[in-house]
């Protein structure tokens, strides 16, 4: 039973744990166990986060010509 709904779990998250995981170097279970114990100290306020966060994952093509702009060229001049 529980491993079915972390096997479910796994498949239907958002990715978010996984690539803070990618993103640090670290397994994607360590975070995981960082954010459920984060969660039970603050009192669920990294949920909120962790949403917010999804949502960004989610639709990161949207939101990168807002902060990643093009590279200029040694060669350009102005």
């Amino acid at each position: 039973m529980v491993n079915g709904i972390i096997q479910w779990f796994e498949q239907k998250a958002f990715g978010v744990c996984e690539w803070w995981g990618k993103k640090l170097g670290i397994r994607t279970t360590t975070v995981r166990m960082y954010f459920i114990y984060l969660s039970f100290f603050t009192f669920g306020s990294p949920v909120i986060i962790y949403f917010i966060m999804a949502f960004i994952l989610e639709h990161k093509n949207y939101f990168k010509p807002f902060y990643a702009k093009k590279r200029r060229s040694v060669w350009d001049i102005e």
